[in-house]
Protein backbone atom coordinates (compact mmCIF):
# COMPACT_ATOMS: atom_id res chain seq x y z
CA UNK A 1 0.00 0.00 0.00
CA UNK A 2 1.38 3.40 -0.99
CA UNK A 3 1.46 5.59 2.11
CA UNK A 4 -0.16 9.01 1.72
CA UNK A 5 2.08 11.47 3.55
CA UNK A 6 0.13 14.59 4.46
CA UNK A 7 0.90 18.21 5.15
CA UNK A 8 -1.82 20.50 6.55
CA UNK A 9 -2.12 24.20 5.69
CA UNK A 10 -4.03 25.97 8.47
CA UNK A 11 -4.17 23.92 11.68
CA UNK A 12 -7.00 25.76 13.44
CA UNK A 13 -9.90 24.44 15.51
CA UNK A 14 -11.29 22.17 12.79
CA UNK A 15 -8.02 20.21 12.83
CA UNK A 16 -8.08 19.45 16.54
CA UNK A 17 -10.71 16.68 16.52
CA UNK A 18 -12.89 16.79 13.40
CA UNK A 19 -10.20 16.25 10.78
CA UNK A 20 -6.56 16.46 11.89
CA UNK A 21 -6.21 13.14 13.75
CA UNK A 22 -7.83 11.32 10.83
CA UNK A 23 -4.74 11.96 8.74
CA UNK A 24 -2.50 9.97 11.10
CA UNK A 25 -5.10 7.40 12.23
CA UNK A 26 -6.38 6.32 8.81
CA UNK A 27 -4.73 3.17 7.40
CA UNK A 28 -1.79 3.90 5.10
CA UNK A 29 -1.82 7.58 6.06
CA UNK A 30 0.76 9.71 7.85
CA UNK A 31 0.72 13.35 8.94
CA UNK A 32 4.28 14.61 8.67
CA UNK A 33 3.96 18.43 8.60
CA UNK A 34 1.63 21.26 9.58
CA UNK A 35 1.67 24.96 8.78
CA UNK A 36 0.14 28.01 10.41
CA UNK A 37 1.23 31.62 10.02
CA UNK A 38 1.43 31.89 13.81
CA UNK A 39 4.57 29.82 14.30
CA UNK A 40 4.05 29.20 18.02
CA UNK A 41 0.57 27.77 17.35
CA UNK A 42 1.93 25.61 14.52
CA UNK A 43 4.65 24.30 16.83
CA UNK A 44 2.13 23.69 19.62
CA UNK A 45 -0.14 21.65 17.32
CA UNK A 46 2.81 19.63 16.03
CA UNK A 47 4.00 18.88 19.55
CA UNK A 48 0.60 17.81 20.85
CA UNK A 49 -0.21 15.66 17.81
CA UNK A 50 3.34 14.27 17.48
CA UNK A 51 3.84 15.72 13.98
CA UNK A 52 7.55 15.80 13.07
CA UNK A 53 7.61 19.07 11.08
CA UNK A 54 5.94 22.44 11.47
CA UNK A 55 6.19 25.62 9.39
CA UNK A 56 4.93 29.20 9.39
CA UNK A 57 4.85 29.43 5.58
CA UNK A 58 3.07 27.33 3.00
CA UNK A 59 6.06 27.56 0.66
CA UNK A 60 8.24 25.75 3.18
CA UNK A 61 5.67 22.98 3.55
CA UNK A 62 5.32 22.60 -0.23
CA UNK A 63 9.09 22.28 -0.50
CA UNK A 64 9.18 19.21 1.76
CA UNK A 65 9.79 16.33 -0.68
CA UNK A 66 8.33 13.72 1.70
CA UNK A 67 4.84 15.25 1.45
CA UNK A 68 2.70 13.89 -1.39
CA UNK A 69 -0.70 15.31 -0.34
CA UNK A 70 -1.88 18.58 1.20
CA UNK A 71 -5.03 19.32 3.20
CA UNK A 72 -6.07 22.99 2.97
CA UNK A 73 -8.02 24.08 6.06
CA UNK A 74 -7.66 27.87 5.90
CA UNK A 75 -10.50 30.37 5.41
CA UNK A 76 -11.97 30.01 1.88
CA UNK A 77 -10.34 33.17 0.51
CA UNK A 78 -7.00 31.31 0.49
CA UNK A 79 -8.20 27.94 -0.86
CA UNK A 80 -7.74 28.60 -4.57
CA UNK A 81 -4.22 30.00 -4.38
CA UNK A 82 -2.98 27.34 -1.96
CA UNK A 83 -4.55 24.56 -4.03
CA UNK A 84 -2.90 25.80 -7.22
CA UNK A 85 0.48 26.23 -5.49
CA UNK A 86 0.26 22.73 -3.99
CA UNK A 87 -0.52 21.13 -7.36
CA UNK A 88 2.32 23.00 -9.03
CA UNK A 89 4.58 21.66 -6.28
CA UNK A 90 3.55 18.12 -7.22
CA UNK A 91 1.09 17.45 -4.39
CA UNK A 92 -2.43 16.04 -4.50
CA UNK A 93 -4.94 18.24 -2.67
CA UNK A 94 -7.88 17.90 -0.28
CA UNK A 95 -9.75 21.21 0.20
CA UNK A 96 -12.09 22.18 3.03
CA UNK A 97 -15.59 23.43 2.33
CA UNK A 98 -16.73 25.83 1.07
CA UNK A 99 -14.17 24.87 -1.53
CA UNK A 100 -13.79 28.45 -2.86
CA UNK A 101 -15.31 31.91 -2.42
CA UNK A 102 -17.58 31.32 -5.43
CA UNK A 103 -18.17 28.96 -8.34
CA UNK A 104 -15.97 30.91 -10.75
CA UNK A 105 -12.88 30.24 -8.63
CA UNK A 106 -13.41 26.49 -9.07
CA UNK A 107 -12.60 26.84 -12.76
CA UNK A 108 -9.05 27.98 -11.97
CA UNK A 109 -8.49 24.92 -9.78
CA UNK A 110 -9.96 22.60 -12.42
CA UNK A 111 -7.66 24.07 -15.08
CA UNK A 112 -4.52 23.48 -12.99
CA UNK A 113 -5.75 20.02 -11.98
CA UNK A 114 -5.93 19.13 -15.67
CA UNK A 115 -2.60 20.71 -16.65
CA UNK A 116 -0.61 19.18 -13.77
CA UNK A 117 -2.34 15.79 -13.64
CA UNK A 118 -2.68 16.10 -9.85
CA UNK A 119 -5.74 14.86 -7.94
CA UNK A 120 -8.08 17.19 -6.04
CA UNK A 121 -10.95 16.31 -3.70
CA UNK A 122 -13.39 18.56 -1.84
CA UNK A 123 -14.08 17.90 1.85
CA UNK A 124 -17.81 17.21 1.60
CA UNK A 125 -17.23 14.54 4.19
CA UNK A 126 -20.83 13.99 5.27
CA UNK A 127 -21.19 11.72 2.24
CA UNK A 128 -19.27 9.12 4.26
CA UNK A 129 -20.65 9.77 7.76
CA UNK A 130 -22.55 6.56 8.66
CA UNK A 131 -25.88 8.20 9.54
CA UNK A 132 -26.00 10.12 6.25
CA UNK A 133 -24.99 6.97 4.38
CA UNK A 134 -27.97 5.22 5.99
CA UNK A 135 -30.23 8.10 4.95
CA UNK A 136 -29.00 7.73 1.36
CA UNK A 137 -29.61 3.98 1.48
CA UNK A 138 -33.21 4.49 2.67
CA UNK A 139 -33.90 6.98 -0.13
CA UNK A 140 -32.27 4.75 -2.76
CA UNK A 141 -34.12 1.63 -1.59
CA UNK A 142 -37.55 3.27 -1.76
CA UNK A 143 -38.32 3.47 1.97
CA UNK A 144 -40.51 6.52 1.26
CA UNK A 145 -41.31 5.70 -2.36
CA UNK A 146 -40.26 8.29 -4.91
CA UNK A 147 -38.93 11.51 -3.27
CA UNK A 148 -41.06 14.54 -4.10
CA UNK A 149 -40.35 17.47 -1.78
CA UNK A 150 -37.46 18.55 0.44
CA UNK A 151 -37.72 21.22 3.13
CA UNK A 152 -34.42 22.40 4.64
CA UNK A 153 -34.54 24.58 7.77
CA UNK A 154 -31.40 25.93 9.40
CA UNK A 155 -32.42 28.53 11.96
CA UNK A 156 -29.91 29.59 14.60
CA UNK A 157 -29.53 32.43 17.12
CA UNK A 158 -26.67 34.85 16.65
CA UNK A 159 -24.75 33.09 19.44
CA UNK A 160 -25.29 29.56 18.11
CA UNK A 161 -23.41 26.77 19.88
CA UNK A 162 -22.86 24.80 16.66
CA UNK A 163 -20.79 27.56 15.02
CA UNK A 164 -17.07 27.62 15.77
CA UNK A 165 -15.88 30.95 17.13
CA UNK A 166 -12.47 32.40 16.30
CA UNK A 167 -10.58 35.47 17.45
CA UNK A 168 -11.05 37.22 14.11
CA UNK A 169 -14.58 35.84 13.48
CA UNK A 170 -13.69 35.33 9.80
CA UNK A 171 -16.85 33.31 9.09
CA UNK A 172 -18.92 36.51 9.00
CA UNK A 173 -16.35 38.44 6.96
CA UNK A 174 -17.48 38.03 3.31
CA UNK A 175 -13.99 38.88 2.01
CA UNK A 176 -12.62 35.79 3.78
CA UNK A 177 -15.61 33.42 3.78
CA UNK A 178 -17.45 34.36 0.60
CA UNK A 179 -20.54 35.38 2.54
CA UNK A 180 -21.60 34.60 6.10
CA UNK A 181 -22.63 31.59 8.14
CA UNK A 182 -24.74 30.37 5.23
CA UNK A 183 -21.52 29.93 3.25
CA UNK A 184 -19.94 28.09 6.18
CA UNK A 185 -22.74 25.61 6.94
CA UNK A 186 -24.91 25.16 3.84
CA UNK A 187 -22.24 23.32 1.79
CA UNK A 188 -22.78 20.31 4.08
CA UNK A 189 -26.49 20.35 3.26
CA UNK A 190 -26.45 21.33 -0.40
CA UNK A 191 -23.78 18.79 -1.32
CA UNK A 192 -25.97 16.00 0.05
CA UNK A 193 -28.98 17.32 -1.86
CA UNK A 194 -26.99 17.09 -5.10
CA UNK A 195 -25.47 13.74 -4.11
CA UNK A 196 -28.87 12.24 -3.28
CA UNK A 197 -31.08 13.82 -5.95
CA UNK A 198 -28.78 14.64 -8.87
CA UNK A 199 -28.17 17.75 -10.92
CA UNK A 200 -30.16 20.97 -10.53
CA UNK A 201 -32.56 21.95 -13.28
CA UNK A 202 -33.58 25.42 -12.06
CA UNK A 203 -32.78 27.45 -8.94
CA UNK A 204 -33.43 30.86 -7.45
CA UNK A 205 -33.02 32.60 -4.13
CA UNK A 206 -31.85 35.63 -2.24
CA UNK A 207 -29.68 36.66 0.70
CA UNK A 208 -30.42 39.55 3.04
CA UNK A 209 -28.73 41.09 6.09
CA UNK A 210 -31.90 41.44 8.13
CA UNK A 211 -30.63 42.13 11.64
CA UNK A 212 -27.25 43.67 10.73
CA UNK A 213 -25.21 42.19 13.58
CA UNK A 214 -22.23 42.06 11.18
CA UNK A 215 -21.48 42.67 7.49
CA UNK A 216 -22.73 39.27 6.26
CA UNK A 217 -26.23 38.22 5.25
CA UNK A 218 -28.00 36.50 8.12
CA UNK A 219 -31.03 35.34 6.10
CA UNK A 220 -31.02 33.22 2.93
CA UNK A 221 -33.93 31.58 1.08
CA UNK A 222 -33.50 29.19 -1.82
CA UNK A 223 -35.63 27.11 -4.19
CA UNK A 224 -34.50 24.48 -6.67
CA UNK A 225 -35.84 21.75 -8.93
CA UNK A 226 -33.64 18.75 -9.65
CA UNK A 227 -33.53 16.88 -12.95
CA UNK A 228 -34.84 13.88 -10.99
CA UNK A 229 -38.05 15.85 -10.38
CA UNK A 230 -37.46 16.55 -6.67
CA UNK A 231 -38.36 20.05 -5.41
CA UNK A 232 -36.29 21.80 -2.71
CA UNK A 233 -37.08 24.75 -0.49
CA UNK A 234 -34.45 25.97 2.00
CA UNK A 235 -34.52 28.55 4.77
CA UNK A 236 -31.41 29.70 6.59
CA UNK A 237 -31.35 32.35 9.32
CA UNK A 238 -28.55 33.07 11.77
CA UNK A 239 -30.18 35.66 14.03
CA UNK A 240 -33.49 34.18 15.21
CA UNK A 241 -34.56 33.97 18.84
CA UNK A 242 -33.06 31.01 20.69
CA UNK A 243 -36.49 29.41 21.09
CA UNK A 244 -36.83 29.25 17.27
CA UNK A 245 -33.65 27.19 16.81
CA UNK A 246 -34.20 24.53 14.17
CA UNK A 247 -31.98 22.13 12.22
CA UNK A 248 -34.02 19.79 10.07
CA UNK A 249 -34.23 18.26 6.63
CA UNK A 250 -37.62 16.74 5.78
CA UNK A 251 -37.99 14.62 2.65
CA UNK A 252 -41.53 13.73 1.60
CA UNK A 253 -42.03 10.88 -0.83
CA UNK A 254 -44.95 9.09 -2.43
CA UNK A 255 -45.10 6.55 0.42
CA UNK A 256 -43.77 8.33 3.49
CA UNK A 257 -41.23 10.81 4.80
CA UNK A 258 -37.73 10.99 6.28
CA UNK A 259 -36.29 13.65 8.57
CA UNK A 260 -32.72 14.20 9.74
CA UNK A 261 -30.70 16.94 11.41
CA UNK A 262 -27.32 17.95 10.00
CA UNK A 263 -25.34 19.02 13.04
CA UNK A 264 -24.53 17.30 16.32
CA UNK A 265 -25.55 13.64 16.49
CA UNK A 266 -27.86 12.85 13.60
CA UNK A 267 -31.24 11.21 14.24
CA UNK A 268 -33.14 9.71 11.30
CA UNK A 269 -36.92 9.47 11.61
CA UNK A 270 -38.70 7.30 9.05
CA UNK A 271 -42.47 7.33 8.67
CA UNK A 272 -44.19 5.09 6.10
CA UNK A 273 -46.91 2.46 5.82
CA UNK A 274 -44.90 0.18 8.11
CA UNK A 275 -45.10 2.72 10.93
CA UNK A 276 -42.50 4.98 12.51
CA UNK A 277 -38.84 4.23 13.18
CA UNK A 278 -36.00 6.20 14.76
CA UNK A 279 -32.44 5.40 13.68
CA UNK A 280 -29.32 6.66 15.45
CA UNK A 281 -25.85 5.66 14.24
CA UNK A 282 -23.11 7.20 16.41
CA UNK A 283 -20.75 9.55 14.60
CA UNK A 284 -17.06 8.67 14.35
CA UNK A 285 -14.77 10.24 16.95
CA UNK A 286 -13.06 12.13 14.11
CA UNK A 287 -15.96 12.88 11.83
CA UNK A 288 -13.84 13.39 8.70
CA UNK A 289 -11.84 10.19 9.07
CA UNK A 290 -14.14 8.02 6.89
CA UNK A 291 -13.83 10.59 4.08
CA UNK A 292 -10.07 10.88 4.59
CA UNK A 293 -9.81 7.11 4.16
CA UNK A 294 -11.68 7.37 0.85
CA UNK A 295 -9.45 10.27 -0.26
CA UNK A 296 -6.37 8.20 0.54
CA UNK A 297 -7.77 5.35 -1.57
CA UNK A 298 -8.41 7.77 -4.45
CA UNK A 299 -4.93 9.26 -4.25
CA UNK A 300 -3.55 5.70 -4.33
CA UNK A 301 -5.59 4.94 -7.45
CA UNK A 302 -7.83 2.41 -5.69
CA UNK A 303 -11.18 4.15 -6.27
CA UNK A 304 -12.77 7.08 -8.08
CA UNK A 305 -12.87 10.61 -6.68
CA UNK A 306 -15.11 10.71 -3.57
CA UNK A 307 -15.98 14.37 -4.31
CA UNK A 308 -14.52 16.12 -7.35
CA UNK A 309 -14.01 19.84 -7.74
CA UNK A 310 -16.63 19.77 -10.49
CA UNK A 311 -19.11 18.42 -7.92
CA UNK A 312 -17.98 21.07 -5.43
CA UNK A 313 -18.48 23.70 -8.13
CA UNK A 314 -22.13 22.62 -8.45
CA UNK A 315 -22.52 23.25 -4.71
CA UNK A 316 -20.95 26.69 -5.08
CA UNK A 317 -23.29 27.48 -7.98
CA UNK A 318 -26.27 26.80 -5.71
CA UNK A 319 -24.70 28.89 -2.94
CA UNK A 320 -24.09 31.77 -5.37
CA UNK A 321 -27.67 31.52 -6.63
CA UNK A 322 -29.35 31.22 -3.23
CA UNK A 323 -27.36 34.08 -1.70
CA UNK A 324 -27.94 36.51 -4.56
CA UNK A 325 -28.62 40.00 -3.13
CA UNK A 326 -32.30 40.76 -2.57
Amino acid sequence: MQKIRWGIIGVGDVCEVKSGPGFYKAPGSELIAVMRRNSSKAEDYARRHKVPHWYDSAEALFANPDINAVYIATPPAQHKDYAIAAMKAGKDVYIEKPVTLNAAECEDIIAIEKSTGRKVTAAHYRRHVPCFMKMHELIRNGAIGAPLLVQLDMLQPAASKIITTTDDNWRVNPALSGGGLFHDLSPHQLDLMLYWFGAVDKASGFGFNQRKFNNADDAVHGWATFESGVLLQGRWHFAVGAEQTRDQCEIIGTKGKLTINFFGQQVIRLTNTDGEEEIIIPNPQHIQQPMIEQVNNYFRGERNNPCSISEAKAVMELIDCFSHPL
